[in-house]
């Protein structure tokens, strides 16, 4: 059979899944009354809530008796691991571009990525029916993006559709778009410019891309077949890391069939595979004939650049709300979710119930903490830091390249909360559409807490996109958090009358009727480090009553955090308690006298 391999790359919601819906749909996947969801391709609860690719995903569709394996990769930076490896597979890919906000930060991460590798790229230009479209001046913006990228004279040669992929019409032709009724075009261009995979003459070779699960058969190996065919029962060799060789029997073959898999009995050259028969897996092995005596070069990504630790909770309250609360079972989480997941690492420390993952950014490590809480884990985490390395006995730390896309109205805000981060400002251009892109260099420990500053600063209308540079000399202290906390002296419950005469204090992060204890952080403080209160006080009883009833007090400012923000706001000396139910802040040490 024919096979095409392609990924789907974009910045973050410029529609890859909602293009990869309808490449499925109108190519006959689904049976004409068969229900079928939107967005069927983010599978995750949390990528449904957030409207983001995580985890890159596969699946297939047959257009003229061409089998064309399809990958929907992740379109943020924290993810970028997920983008480098599923790059292997492919051949191309359809870089989807928003037709009124043009290329941003995580289109350039994305579309270096692909270039680099040397895949051929179809432009689609999405939501060309938008009010606020400019198609023509976004073409011109990203051949700019594409001289500024290429490798090469040839990926300078690209072709441009403009597709409205919400309702499944697309075409070459700008002015046409709307009176089409599909996007036979993409399927057209899919078959004609994405080259036929490369595949060698010889033996059965495979890369392991990525790494998926079965509760019946264990861990499968998913990868494109580069090389020869294999059958179910044959004998393999499997390259690890290290040098080391691991002679195994082929279990099972499986392939994508629309978004679901299908066992087959026989894998050849070209196609995507799924082979299982090998306990522990990981991505970058070469699985290969037993007469192969190389392995393939292994997948090399961004390495991790910042992490946190996570530790078993010890607080008042722990085991209450958790099902998984032991060190043992919060290991086992953790390793694995590295197995699967090649840009995060684990790294065991002197404490028994302690560990150290580290991953690309807030976000990754936010998401990943936010998939355990949901699965009934119950734990602490710190304050996310930065790895640090000793290059010829000079302390570095790693430095982003920072792609900024704002309001021009905000570039001066945003500048000099960067410089106080020690960023520095190597690129600046200021669009007629009345944006600017701004290009910083900035360690990455000065991002740690920004997140929220950078949207406060650009009224929630900024977007930001980093990716990994170098290791370099440490830049200097930077500033840490100017405002206080508000901390529990004691254990009870929260009260509307305690909390509402401690609002001309500060922020309060929890409301009345919360459980706290000694040591929980529920605000913070305007002036000052710490305020220590009893948010338990109720209001004295007395047979005076004023003419009329009581007016109730009522809380105006409450800020009940989520992960992300409280990752961005704790400092060294405070922890966050993770549990299925609750985000609590506190002190780290609750034994201290208060």
């Amino acid at each position: 059979m024919e096979y095409r391999n392609i990924a789907v790359i974009a910045h973050v919601d410029h529609g890859k899944t909602t293009l990869v819906d309808q490449l499925l749909r109108q190519s006959g996947v689904f049976g004409e009354h068969q229900e079928v969801t939107d967005r069927l391709m983010d599978s995750m609860d949390i990528e449904k809530e957030r409207g983001i690719t995580i985890a890159a995903k596969n699946a297939s569709f047959t257009y003229n008796d061409v089998k064309v394996n399809i990958v929907d990769t992740p379109g943020h930076g924290d993810f970028g691991g997920e983008v480098e490896r599923i790059l292997n597979m492919v051949d191309g890919a359809l870089l989807l571009v928003d037709a009124a906000e043009g290329p941003l930060p995580q289109t350039r991460f994305v579309l270096n990525k692909a270039l680099e590798q040397n895949k051929k790229i179809i432009v689609v230009l999405n939501k060309v029916d938008r009010g606020d479209a400019r198609a023509e001046e976004v073409v011109s913006e990203i051949e700019e993006l594409f001289f500024d990228l290429a490798k090469t004279d040839d990926q300078l040669d690209f072709e441009v559709v403009y597709a409205i992929a919400r309702d499944g019409k697309a075409s070459q032709d700008l002015n046409a778009v709307e009176s089409t009724d599909n996007i036979n075009c993409i399927f057209d261009l899919i078959l004609s410019e994405i080259p036929k995979p490369k595949t060698t003459e010889g033996d059965f070779t495979m890369l392991c891309s990525d790494i998926q699960y079965s509760k019946f058969v264990g861990r499968l190996a998913v990868g494109r077949v580069l090389s020869g065919t294999v059958k179910v029962g044959d004998s393999l060799k499997r390259f690890m890391a290290g040098d080391k060789v691991e002679k195994l029997r082929v279990s099972s073959l499986l392939t994508f069939s629309g978004n679901e898999t299908a066992n087959v009995e026989t894998l050849e050259a070209g196609d995507i595979a799924i082979v299982s028969g090998f306990e522990n897996i990981e991505i970058g092995d070469s699985l290969c004939a037993e007469t192969v005596e190389k392995a393939l070069p292994r997948i090399e990504i961004d390495e991790p650049t910042v992490g946190l630790f996570i530790s078993v909770n010890d607080g008042p309250f722990a085991g209450l709300e958790g099902k998984e609360v032991t060190s043992r079972k919060i290991l086992e989480r953790l390793e694995t979710e590295c197995l699967q997941n090649v840009s995060i690492r684990l790294r065991m420390t002197e404490r028994s119930d302690t560990f150290q993952l580290v991953g690309r950014g807030e976000l990754q490590l936010a998401v990943i903490m936010e998939t355990f809480r949901r699965e009934g884990f119950e734990f602490l985490i710190s304050q996310p830091r930065v790895v640090m390395k000793e290059i010829d006995g000079v302390q570095c730390e790693p430095i982003e390249k920072v792609y900024i896309d704002v309001q021009t109205e905000y570039t001066g805000a945003v500048t000099q909360k960067l410089q106080e981060r020690k960023g520095i400002v190597v690129g600046m251009v200021n669009r007629e559409s009345g944006r600017s892109q701004l290009q910083f260099e900035i360690p990455s420990r000065g991002l740690i807490g920004y997140g929220s500053q950078f949207l406060t600063d650009t009224r929630g209308t900024g977007l930001l996109s980093t990716e990994f540079k170098e290791y370099a000399p440490y830049k200097g202290d930077i500033k840490k958090r100017q405002a206080g906390r508000i901390v529990s002296d004691r254990k009870g419950k929260s009260t509307t009358y305690s909390l509402f005469n401690l609002e001309d204090r500060g922020t309060l992060f929890i409301g009345a009727g919360v459980e706290v204890y000694k040591g929980m952080i529920i605000g913070q403080y305007n002036k000052g480090k710490e305020l220590n209160v009893n948010v338990c006080r109720e209001k004295k009883l007395t047979n005076v009553r004023a003419s009329g009833t009581d007016e109730a007090a009522k809380l105006t400012r409450l800020n009940q955090m989520t992960l992300e923000q409280a990752l961005e706001w704790i400092v060294d000396d405070e922890l966050i308690e993770l549990t299925p139910k609750s985000i609590r802040l506190r002190i780290n040490d609750l034994n201290r006298h208060i």
